[in-house]
């Protein structure tokens, strides 16, 4: 290391008291870091990318400092579909901060990381209060039954009015409307649950059938509309 002749040339003052790092919550307990393997915590980050045409939703589940499960889900840009694979496979085993430190493909997954980085090492992470933490595993409960991103594709135009294309329920068949032709519910299929099914034998138009439900008061509807074509 090497030093300027100004610093060499001064009187060396002893440093007196020796004031350890803040205890951060992680898991239940706190905890003082001073080191990347003293971290641990579930949580979860938004992330965006330069021109804003796409964003990621990351999240990690991190065990003594290493990266034991990613879950990367990606919306509005066809490329980071395939940047989201890719993240996935380098994510995991890593330490947070190599993974900091880690061209993850795309710019919204990139910003994620950065986010969720600065959540878990300041003691803002999901399980901080969580003894024990989260079991790995833990981050797929977020995308229920059949394993799909929760969507929200909503469309309205002054001209038209509002069009529900899919929602938490699944993918819009219907749109129901009263008398003023205001939306009062709509009917939906669960694309997971039915694929679900049909991979597993059911004939496909039964296992359609099984899996359309309604939400709200479609059924007091007066009449309806294919929110995609009419």
């Amino acid at each position: 290391m090497q030093y300027s002749k100004e610093l060499e040339g001064m009187t060396c003052v002893a440093k007196g008291p020796d004031h350890g790092p803040a205890p951060i919550p992680e898991e239940g307990k706190w905890v003082r870091v001073r080191q990347v393997s003293d971290i641990s915590g579930l949580t979860h980050g938004i992330g965006w990318c330069a021109p804003q045409q796409g964003g990621c939703k990351l999240t990690l589940n991190v065990k003594d400092g290493i990266i034991e499960e990613a879950l990367v889900e990606t919306i509005g840009c066809s490329g980071m579909t395939h940047s989201a694979a890719m993240a996935a496979e380098i994510l995991q085993g890593k330490t947070i901060l190599e993974a900091l430190n880690t061209d993850l493909v795309c710019d919204a997954i990139n910003t994620a990381m950065r986010e969720l980085f600065l959540q878990i090492v300041y003691g803002r992470s999901q399980s901080a209060f969580s003894e024990g933490g989260l079991p790995v595993g833990a981050g797929l409960e977020d995308l229920g039954k059949g394993l799909r991103t929760t969507l929200g594709t909503m469309y309205g135009s002054r001209a038209k009015g509002v069009r529900y294309l899919e929602s938490a329920e699944g993918y819009i068949m219907e749109l129901g409307l009263d008398k003023d032709d205001e939306v009062i519910g709509y009917k939906f299929v669960h694309i997971g649950k039915m694929l679900e099914a049909i991979k597993k034998g059911t004939d496909p138009k039964e296992a359609f059938e099984k899996n359309v439900g309604v939400y709200g008061r479609f059924e007091e509807a007066v009449r309806t509309i294919d929110p995609r074509h009419e």
